[in-house]
Protein backbone atom coordinates (compact mmCIF):
# COMPACT_ATOMS: atom_id res chain seq x y z
CA UNK A 1 0.00 0.00 0.00
CA UNK A 2 1.32 3.41 -0.95
CA UNK A 3 1.78 5.88 1.91
CA UNK A 4 -0.81 8.68 1.90
CA UNK A 5 0.18 12.30 2.41
CA UNK A 6 -2.77 14.46 3.34
CA UNK A 7 -3.17 18.22 3.62
CA UNK A 8 -3.37 19.37 7.24
CA UNK A 9 -6.39 21.49 6.24
CA UNK A 10 -8.48 19.24 3.98
CA UNK A 11 -8.96 15.52 4.54
CA UNK A 12 -9.99 15.02 0.91
CA UNK A 13 -6.69 16.47 -0.39
CA UNK A 14 -4.55 13.32 -0.46
CA UNK A 15 -1.51 12.62 -2.64
CA UNK A 16 1.47 10.26 -2.95
CA UNK A 17 4.97 11.22 -1.85
CA UNK A 18 6.12 12.24 -5.35
CA UNK A 19 3.01 14.39 -5.88
CA UNK A 20 3.54 16.07 -2.49
CA UNK A 21 7.16 16.85 -3.40
CA UNK A 22 6.15 18.39 -6.74
CA UNK A 23 3.44 20.55 -5.19
CA UNK A 24 5.44 21.65 -2.14
CA UNK A 25 2.46 23.22 -0.35
CA UNK A 26 -1.12 22.08 -0.62
CA UNK A 27 -3.30 24.49 -2.63
CA UNK A 28 -5.62 24.88 0.40
CA UNK A 29 -2.78 26.41 2.41
CA UNK A 30 -2.08 23.23 4.38
CA UNK A 31 1.02 21.05 4.51
CA UNK A 32 1.17 17.48 3.16
CA UNK A 33 1.67 15.18 6.12
CA UNK A 34 1.77 11.37 6.53
CA UNK A 35 -1.43 10.08 8.17
CA UNK A 36 0.13 6.68 8.94
CA UNK A 37 3.74 5.71 9.52
CA UNK A 38 5.62 3.14 7.50
CA UNK A 39 7.08 -0.02 9.02
CA UNK A 40 10.86 0.33 9.09
CA UNK A 41 13.19 -2.44 10.26
CA UNK A 42 15.55 -0.50 12.55
CA UNK A 43 17.96 -3.35 13.30
CA UNK A 44 20.91 -1.58 14.91
CA UNK A 45 23.03 -4.74 14.92
CA UNK A 46 23.16 -4.14 11.14
CA UNK A 47 22.64 -0.36 10.99
CA UNK A 48 25.63 0.38 13.22
CA UNK A 49 27.91 -0.61 10.33
CA UNK A 50 25.77 0.96 7.59
CA UNK A 51 26.94 4.01 5.63
CA UNK A 52 24.94 7.22 5.65
CA UNK A 53 23.75 6.40 2.13
CA UNK A 54 22.49 2.97 3.26
CA UNK A 55 20.56 4.45 6.19
CA UNK A 56 19.11 7.05 3.78
CA UNK A 57 17.97 4.25 1.46
CA UNK A 58 16.19 2.42 4.31
CA UNK A 59 14.34 5.52 5.57
CA UNK A 60 13.56 7.15 2.22
CA UNK A 61 12.24 3.96 0.61
CA UNK A 62 9.77 3.65 3.52
CA UNK A 63 8.50 7.26 3.38
CA UNK A 64 8.84 7.96 -0.35
CA UNK A 65 7.37 4.64 -1.38
CA UNK A 66 6.16 5.56 -4.85
CA UNK A 67 9.78 6.05 -5.99
CA UNK A 68 11.46 2.92 -7.40
CA UNK A 69 14.62 1.48 -5.89
CA UNK A 70 16.59 2.65 -8.95
CA UNK A 71 15.18 6.19 -8.66
CA UNK A 72 16.11 6.43 -4.97
CA UNK A 73 19.60 5.04 -5.60
CA UNK A 74 20.11 7.70 -8.26
CA UNK A 75 18.91 10.51 -5.94
CA UNK A 76 20.91 9.32 -2.91
CA UNK A 77 24.15 8.71 -4.81
CA UNK A 78 23.98 12.13 -6.47
CA UNK A 79 23.18 13.90 -3.18
CA UNK A 80 25.56 12.39 -0.64
CA UNK A 81 28.84 12.44 -2.49
CA UNK A 82 32.02 14.51 -2.61
CA UNK A 83 29.98 17.71 -1.95
CA UNK A 84 30.36 16.70 1.69
CA UNK A 85 33.82 17.16 3.17
CA UNK A 86 33.49 14.21 5.58
CA UNK A 87 32.87 10.65 4.37
CA UNK A 88 30.54 10.08 7.34
CA UNK A 89 28.31 12.90 5.89
CA UNK A 90 27.00 13.66 9.41
CA UNK A 91 29.76 12.81 11.93
CA UNK A 92 28.89 12.51 15.62
CA UNK A 93 31.43 14.24 17.89
CA UNK A 94 31.72 13.35 21.57
CA UNK A 95 32.25 16.39 23.79
CA UNK A 96 32.30 16.77 27.54
CA UNK A 97 28.82 15.58 28.61
CA UNK A 98 27.10 15.68 25.21
CA UNK A 99 27.31 14.49 21.61
CA UNK A 100 27.19 17.00 18.77
CA UNK A 101 25.77 15.73 15.49
CA UNK A 102 27.59 17.83 12.89
CA UNK A 103 25.14 18.57 10.10
CA UNK A 104 27.28 21.17 8.38
CA UNK A 105 29.70 19.27 6.19
CA UNK A 106 27.86 20.02 2.92
CA UNK A 107 28.38 22.67 0.26
CA UNK A 108 26.95 25.60 2.27
CA UNK A 109 28.05 24.52 5.81
CA UNK A 110 24.57 24.39 7.32
CA UNK A 111 22.18 21.53 8.08
CA UNK A 112 19.93 22.52 5.19
CA UNK A 113 22.45 20.83 2.87
CA UNK A 114 21.45 17.46 4.32
CA UNK A 115 18.07 17.65 2.62
CA UNK A 116 18.61 20.25 -0.07
CA UNK A 117 21.35 18.26 -1.77
CA UNK A 118 18.76 15.53 -2.50
CA UNK A 119 15.56 17.57 -3.03
CA UNK A 120 16.38 18.73 -6.62
CA UNK A 121 16.96 15.08 -7.63
CA UNK A 122 13.73 13.95 -5.93
CA UNK A 123 11.85 16.77 -7.61
CA UNK A 124 13.16 16.25 -11.16
CA UNK A 125 12.66 12.47 -10.79
CA UNK A 126 9.07 13.08 -9.62
CA UNK A 127 8.48 15.44 -12.57
CA UNK A 128 9.62 12.74 -15.04
CA UNK A 129 7.49 10.15 -13.25
CA UNK A 130 4.36 12.27 -13.71
CA UNK A 131 5.22 13.37 -17.28
CA UNK A 132 5.32 17.00 -16.10
CA UNK A 133 6.22 19.44 -18.85
CA UNK A 134 5.85 22.65 -16.80
CA UNK A 135 8.98 24.39 -15.57
CA UNK A 136 9.14 24.18 -11.75
CA UNK A 137 9.61 27.53 -10.02
CA UNK A 138 11.06 27.08 -6.55
CA UNK A 139 9.79 29.90 -4.39
CA UNK A 140 11.42 30.14 -0.99
CA UNK A 141 11.65 32.43 2.01
CA UNK A 142 14.83 32.03 4.03
CA UNK A 143 15.99 33.08 7.45
CA UNK A 144 19.55 32.69 6.24
CA UNK A 145 20.50 29.12 5.39
CA UNK A 146 17.75 27.55 3.29
CA UNK A 147 18.22 30.13 0.53
CA UNK A 148 21.84 29.37 -0.19
CA UNK A 149 21.47 25.62 0.26
CA UNK A 150 18.44 25.55 -2.08
CA UNK A 151 20.23 27.63 -4.71
CA UNK A 152 23.33 25.47 -4.50
CA UNK A 153 21.09 22.42 -5.05
CA UNK A 154 18.97 23.84 -7.88
CA UNK A 155 21.57 26.01 -9.71
CA UNK A 156 21.38 25.20 -13.43
CA UNK A 157 19.13 22.15 -12.85
CA UNK A 158 17.18 21.87 -16.15
CA UNK A 159 13.45 22.64 -15.97
CA UNK A 160 13.72 24.75 -12.79
CA UNK A 161 13.92 28.39 -11.70
CA UNK A 162 14.59 29.36 -8.10
CA UNK A 163 13.63 32.66 -6.42
CA UNK A 164 14.79 33.27 -2.85
CA UNK A 165 13.61 36.06 -0.50
CA UNK A 166 15.55 36.99 2.64
CA UNK A 167 15.22 39.74 5.29
CA UNK A 168 17.75 42.43 4.40
CA UNK A 169 18.92 43.09 7.94
CA UNK A 170 18.13 39.66 9.37
CA UNK A 171 21.06 37.47 8.22
CA UNK A 172 24.81 37.44 8.90
CA UNK A 173 27.19 39.03 6.39
CA UNK A 174 28.52 35.59 5.47
CA UNK A 175 24.99 34.26 4.94
CA UNK A 176 24.12 37.25 2.76
CA UNK A 177 27.24 37.00 0.60
CA UNK A 178 26.73 33.27 0.21
CA UNK A 179 23.37 34.09 -1.40
CA UNK A 180 24.20 37.23 -3.38
CA UNK A 181 27.28 35.67 -5.02
CA UNK A 182 25.43 32.49 -6.08
CA UNK A 183 26.01 31.50 -9.70
CA UNK A 184 23.51 29.78 -12.00
CA UNK A 185 21.37 31.27 -14.78
CA UNK A 186 18.18 30.10 -13.04
CA UNK A 187 18.93 31.60 -9.58
CA UNK A 188 17.34 34.84 -8.29
CA UNK A 189 17.83 36.43 -4.88
CA UNK A 190 15.77 39.28 -3.45
CA UNK A 191 16.36 41.15 -0.17
CA UNK A 192 13.18 42.47 1.48
CA UNK A 193 12.48 45.28 3.88
CA UNK A 194 10.91 43.20 6.64
CA UNK A 195 11.61 40.06 8.68
CA UNK A 196 11.46 36.35 7.88
CA UNK A 197 7.81 36.03 8.90
CA UNK A 198 6.92 38.74 6.34
CA UNK A 199 8.82 36.85 3.64
CA UNK A 200 7.24 33.51 4.54
CA UNK A 201 3.69 34.92 4.78
CA UNK A 202 3.97 36.47 1.31
CA UNK A 203 5.42 33.28 -0.19
CA UNK A 204 2.51 31.27 1.26
CA UNK A 205 0.10 33.87 -0.14
CA UNK A 206 1.55 33.44 -3.64
CA UNK A 207 1.19 29.66 -3.40
CA UNK A 208 -2.47 30.03 -2.46
CA UNK A 209 -3.33 32.72 -5.08
CA UNK A 210 -5.58 30.98 -7.65
CA UNK A 211 -5.23 33.79 -10.24
CA UNK A 212 -1.46 33.67 -10.05
CA UNK A 213 -1.54 29.87 -10.32
CA UNK A 214 -3.64 30.10 -13.50
CA UNK A 215 -1.27 32.66 -15.06
CA UNK A 216 1.71 30.46 -14.27
CA UNK A 217 0.06 27.47 -15.96
CA UNK A 218 -0.58 29.58 -19.08
CA UNK A 219 3.20 30.08 -19.23
CA UNK A 220 3.83 26.36 -18.48
CA UNK A 221 5.15 27.18 -15.03
CA UNK A 222 4.22 25.90 -11.55
CA UNK A 223 5.40 26.71 -8.03
CA UNK A 224 7.06 24.36 -5.63
CA UNK A 225 8.85 24.94 -2.35
CA UNK A 226 12.34 24.13 -1.10
CA UNK A 227 11.87 24.90 2.56
CA UNK A 228 10.75 22.42 5.14
CA UNK A 229 7.08 22.94 4.28
CA UNK A 230 7.92 20.54 1.40
CA UNK A 231 7.79 16.93 2.57
CA UNK A 232 10.76 16.23 0.24
CA UNK A 233 12.82 18.49 2.50
CA UNK A 234 11.50 17.04 5.73
CA UNK A 235 11.79 13.30 5.12
CA UNK A 236 15.56 13.29 4.35
CA UNK A 237 16.07 14.98 7.73
CA UNK A 238 14.73 11.87 9.51
CA UNK A 239 17.76 9.96 8.23
CA UNK A 240 20.40 11.66 10.34
CA UNK A 241 18.66 10.95 13.63
CA UNK A 242 18.63 7.23 12.85
CA UNK A 243 22.25 7.46 11.69
CA UNK A 244 23.32 9.30 14.88
CA UNK A 245 21.73 6.58 17.01
CA UNK A 246 23.49 3.89 14.98
CA UNK A 247 26.84 5.66 15.57
CA UNK A 248 26.22 5.67 19.34
CA UNK A 249 25.57 1.90 19.20
CA UNK A 250 28.65 1.36 17.01
CA UNK A 251 30.99 3.20 19.40
CA UNK A 252 29.55 1.38 22.44
CA UNK A 253 28.15 4.59 23.98
CA UNK A 254 24.69 2.95 24.22
CA UNK A 255 23.18 -0.49 23.74
CA UNK A 256 20.53 -0.94 21.05
CA UNK A 257 17.08 -0.11 22.47
CA UNK A 258 18.44 2.43 25.02
CA UNK A 259 16.57 5.74 24.84
CA UNK A 260 18.44 8.83 23.66
CA UNK A 261 17.42 12.50 23.93
CA UNK A 262 17.81 14.97 21.07
CA UNK A 263 18.15 18.72 21.58
CA UNK A 264 17.35 20.73 18.47
CA UNK A 265 17.72 24.49 17.88
CA UNK A 266 14.31 25.35 16.54
CA UNK A 267 12.84 28.09 14.35
CA UNK A 268 10.47 26.75 11.72
CA UNK A 269 10.05 23.42 13.57
CA UNK A 270 11.07 21.19 10.63
CA UNK A 271 14.28 19.76 12.08
CA UNK A 272 12.73 18.68 15.41
CA UNK A 273 9.65 17.38 13.60
CA UNK A 274 11.92 15.05 11.63
CA UNK A 275 13.19 13.71 15.00
CA UNK A 276 9.53 13.19 16.02
CA UNK A 277 8.96 11.14 12.85
CA UNK A 278 12.11 9.14 13.60
CA UNK A 279 10.51 8.18 16.92
CA UNK A 280 7.24 7.23 15.18
CA UNK A 281 9.09 4.64 13.06
CA UNK A 282 10.69 3.08 16.11
CA UNK A 283 13.82 5.09 17.00
CA UNK A 284 14.27 4.83 20.81
CA UNK A 285 13.82 8.52 21.68
CA UNK A 286 13.44 9.70 25.28
CA UNK A 287 12.85 13.45 25.07
CA UNK A 288 12.86 15.90 22.19
CA UNK A 289 14.19 19.14 23.66
CA UNK A 290 13.01 22.14 21.69
CA UNK A 291 15.55 24.97 22.02
CA UNK A 292 14.59 28.55 21.12
CA UNK A 293 16.40 31.88 21.20
CA UNK A 294 14.76 35.04 22.58
CA UNK A 295 11.97 34.65 20.00
CA UNK A 296 10.64 32.03 22.35
CA UNK A 297 7.15 31.52 20.96
CA UNK A 298 7.64 27.72 20.92
CA UNK A 299 8.83 27.55 24.54
CA UNK A 300 5.68 29.34 25.61
CA UNK A 301 3.52 27.07 23.45
CA UNK A 302 4.87 23.88 24.99
CA UNK A 303 4.46 25.28 28.48
CA UNK A 304 1.02 26.90 28.11
CA UNK A 305 -0.61 25.08 25.08
CA UNK A 306 -1.22 28.57 23.68
CA UNK A 307 0.57 29.67 20.52
CA UNK A 308 0.81 33.45 20.63
CA UNK A 309 2.79 35.33 17.98
CA UNK A 310 1.74 38.72 19.38
CA UNK A 311 5.13 39.74 20.77
CA UNK A 312 8.04 41.85 19.71
CA UNK A 313 10.27 40.30 17.05
CA UNK A 314 13.90 40.14 18.18
CA UNK A 315 16.92 40.13 15.90
CA UNK A 316 19.48 37.84 17.55
CA UNK A 317 22.89 36.30 16.87
CA UNK A 318 21.09 33.08 15.83
CA UNK A 319 19.11 34.56 12.91
CA UNK A 320 17.88 31.29 11.43
CA UNK A 321 15.69 30.97 14.54
CA UNK A 322 14.33 34.53 14.44
CA UNK A 323 10.85 33.31 13.60
CA UNK A 324 7.47 33.91 15.26
CA UNK A 325 5.34 31.73 12.97
CA UNK A 326 6.79 28.21 12.94
CA UNK A 327 5.26 26.71 9.80
CA UNK A 328 6.02 23.09 10.54
CA UNK A 329 4.36 23.19 13.91
CA UNK A 330 1.13 22.89 11.91
CA UNK A 331 2.03 19.27 11.15
CA UNK A 332 2.51 18.48 14.84
CA UNK A 333 -0.76 20.27 15.68
CA UNK A 334 -2.48 18.08 13.07
CA UNK A 335 -1.14 14.94 14.83
CA UNK A 336 -1.95 16.36 18.29
CA UNK A 337 -5.63 16.79 17.37
CA UNK A 338 -5.90 13.24 15.95
CA UNK A 339 -5.11 14.11 12.29
CA UNK A 340 -8.25 16.26 12.23
CA UNK A 341 -7.95 18.64 9.24
CA UNK A 342 -11.04 20.68 10.13
CA UNK A 343 -9.74 21.36 13.63
CA UNK A 344 -6.22 22.17 12.35
CA UNK A 345 -7.62 24.59 9.77
CA UNK A 346 -9.66 26.39 12.48
CA UNK A 347 -6.57 26.81 14.67
CA UNK A 348 -4.46 28.11 11.78
CA UNK A 349 -7.18 30.56 10.76
CA UNK A 350 -7.34 31.74 14.36
CA UNK A 351 -3.59 32.43 14.24
CA UNK A 352 -4.04 34.64 11.16
CA UNK A 353 -7.15 36.39 12.51
CA UNK A 354 -6.19 36.91 16.18
CA UNK A 355 -2.45 36.18 16.34
CA UNK A 356 -2.93 33.14 18.56
CA UNK A 357 -4.66 29.80 19.12
CA UNK A 358 -5.20 27.55 22.11
CA UNK A 359 -4.90 23.78 22.06
CA UNK A 360 -7.69 21.73 23.63
CA UNK A 361 -8.60 18.00 23.37
CA UNK A 362 -5.16 16.89 22.26
CA UNK A 363 -3.02 13.76 22.49
CA UNK A 364 -1.13 14.34 25.74
CA UNK A 365 1.32 11.48 25.02
CA UNK A 366 2.65 13.30 21.95
CA UNK A 367 3.07 16.53 23.85
CA UNK A 368 4.85 14.73 26.71
CA UNK A 369 7.64 13.78 24.32
CA UNK A 370 8.72 17.41 24.15
CA UNK A 371 10.58 19.60 26.61
CA UNK A 372 11.22 23.26 25.75
CA UNK A 373 13.28 26.19 26.96
CA UNK A 374 15.12 29.14 25.49
CA UNK A 375 18.54 30.77 25.82
CA UNK A 376 18.98 34.53 25.70
CA UNK A 377 21.88 36.28 23.99
CA UNK A 378 24.13 36.36 27.07
CA UNK A 379 23.50 32.65 27.77
CA UNK A 380 24.26 31.76 24.15
CA UNK A 381 27.61 33.61 24.18
CA UNK A 382 28.48 32.09 27.58
CA UNK A 383 27.74 28.60 26.22
CA UNK A 384 30.07 29.07 23.22
CA UNK A 385 32.82 29.99 25.70
CA UNK A 386 31.97 27.15 28.13
CA UNK A 387 32.08 24.48 25.40
CA UNK A 388 35.34 25.91 24.03
CA UNK A 389 36.97 25.84 27.44
CA UNK A 390 35.64 22.37 28.28
CA UNK A 391 36.19 20.64 24.95
CA UNK A 392 38.39 22.91 22.77
CA UNK A 393 35.47 23.02 20.34
CA UNK A 394 33.65 26.03 18.89
CA UNK A 395 29.87 25.93 18.36
CA UNK A 396 27.96 28.27 16.11
CA UNK A 397 25.32 30.42 17.93
CA UNK A 398 22.37 28.17 16.89
CA UNK A 399 24.09 25.06 18.20
CA UNK A 400 25.05 27.01 21.33
CA UNK A 401 21.37 27.86 21.94
CA UNK A 402 20.60 24.12 21.88
CA UNK A 403 23.61 23.34 24.03
CA UNK A 404 22.66 26.00 26.64
CA UNK A 405 19.05 24.77 26.72
CA UNK A 406 20.28 21.20 27.22
CA UNK A 407 22.37 22.37 30.22
CA UNK A 408 19.21 23.96 31.68
CA UNK A 409 17.19 20.79 31.05
CA UNK A 410 19.89 18.68 32.70
CA UNK A 411 20.07 20.80 35.84
CA UNK A 412 16.23 20.94 36.12
CA UNK A 413 15.49 17.26 35.49
CA UNK A 414 18.67 15.33 36.29
CA UNK A 415 17.78 13.20 33.21
CA UNK A 416 20.97 11.23 32.66
CA UNK A 417 20.02 9.79 29.23
CA UNK A 418 22.64 10.25 26.53
CA UNK A 419 21.84 13.40 24.59
CA UNK A 420 22.63 14.40 21.02
CA UNK A 421 22.73 18.10 20.11
CA UNK A 422 21.78 18.86 16.52
CA UNK A 423 24.70 21.04 15.45
CA UNK A 424 23.09 22.95 12.62
CA UNK A 425 25.79 25.23 11.24
CA UNK A 426 29.52 25.70 11.15
CA UNK A 427 30.86 28.53 13.33
CA UNK A 428 32.43 29.80 10.09
CA UNK A 429 28.95 31.01 9.12
CA UNK A 430 28.85 33.29 12.17
CA UNK A 431 32.53 34.05 12.78
CA UNK A 432 32.09 37.42 14.52
CA UNK A 433 29.69 35.97 17.10
CA UNK A 434 31.86 32.90 17.72
CA UNK A 435 35.14 34.82 18.12
CA UNK A 436 33.61 37.50 20.34
CA UNK A 437 32.09 34.85 22.61
CA UNK A 438 35.39 32.99 23.02
CA UNK A 439 37.82 35.96 23.23
CA UNK A 440 35.68 38.98 24.16
CA UNK A 441 37.17 40.79 21.13
CA UNK A 442 34.69 43.18 19.48
CA UNK A 443 34.59 45.24 16.31
CA UNK A 444 36.02 42.58 13.97
CA UNK A 445 34.75 42.36 10.40
CA UNK A 446 33.41 38.99 9.27
CA UNK A 447 36.58 38.29 7.34
CA UNK A 448 38.94 39.30 10.16
CA UNK A 449 36.92 37.01 12.40
CA UNK A 450 37.22 34.12 9.91
CA UNK A 451 41.02 34.23 10.17
CA UNK A 452 40.83 34.46 13.97
CA UNK A 453 38.39 31.56 14.13
CA UNK A 454 40.78 29.43 12.13
CA UNK A 455 43.55 30.18 14.64
CA UNK A 456 41.29 29.43 17.65
CA UNK A 457 39.68 26.27 16.34
CA UNK A 458 42.40 24.72 14.21
CA UNK A 459 39.62 23.77 11.75
CA UNK A 460 40.45 24.70 8.12
CA UNK A 461 38.36 27.52 6.59
CA UNK A 462 35.69 25.67 4.55
CA UNK A 463 35.53 26.23 0.78
CA UNK A 464 31.96 27.60 1.24
CA UNK A 465 33.34 30.83 2.77
CA UNK A 466 36.94 30.83 1.55
CA UNK A 467 37.18 33.54 -1.11
CA UNK A 468 33.68 34.86 -0.37
CA UNK A 469 35.02 38.36 0.30
CA UNK A 470 36.25 38.76 -3.26
CA UNK A 471 33.50 36.79 -5.06
CA UNK A 472 31.47 38.99 -7.47
CA UNK A 473 28.03 39.98 -6.13
CA UNK A 474 25.47 38.89 -8.80
CA UNK A 475 22.18 39.65 -7.04
CA UNK A 476 21.38 43.16 -5.85
CA UNK A 477 17.55 43.33 -6.00
CA UNK A 478 15.83 44.73 -2.93
CA UNK A 479 12.05 45.28 -2.56
CA UNK A 480 9.46 46.13 0.08
CA UNK A 481 7.77 43.02 1.49
CA UNK A 482 4.47 44.03 -0.19
CA UNK A 483 6.19 44.03 -3.62
CA UNK A 484 7.43 40.44 -3.50
CA UNK A 485 4.83 39.16 -5.93
CA UNK A 486 5.64 41.91 -8.42
CA UNK A 487 9.32 40.83 -8.29
CA UNK A 488 8.32 37.19 -8.99
CA UNK A 489 6.10 38.21 -11.91
CA UNK A 490 8.92 40.32 -13.30
CA UNK A 491 11.46 37.47 -13.14
CA UNK A 492 9.02 35.04 -14.78
CA UNK A 493 7.85 37.42 -17.48
CA UNK A 494 4.20 37.30 -16.37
Amino acid sequence: MTLVYQSTRDEKNRVTASQAILQGLATDGGLFTPITYPQVDLDFAKLKDASYQEVAKLVLSAFLDDFSEEELDYCINHAYDSKFDDAAIAPLVKLDGQYNLELFHGATIAFKDMALSILPHLMTTAAKKHGLENKIVILTATSGDTGKAAMAGFADVPGTEIIVFYPKDGVSKVQELQMTTQTGANTHVVAIDGNFDDAQTNVKHMFNDTDLRARLLEHKLQFSSANSMNIGRLVPQIVYYVYAYAQLVKTGQITAGEKVNFTVPTGNFGNILAAFYAKQIGLPVGKLICASNENNVLTDFFKTRVYDKKRSFKVTTSPSMDILVSSNLERLIFHLVGNDATKTKELMESLVATGQYQLSNFDADILDLFAAAYADEAETAAEIKRVYEASDYIEDPHTAVASAVYQKYLSQTGDAAKTVIASTASPYKFPVVAVEAVTGETGLSDFEALAKLHTLSGVPVPPAVDGLETAPVRHRTSVAAKDMQAAVEDYLGL
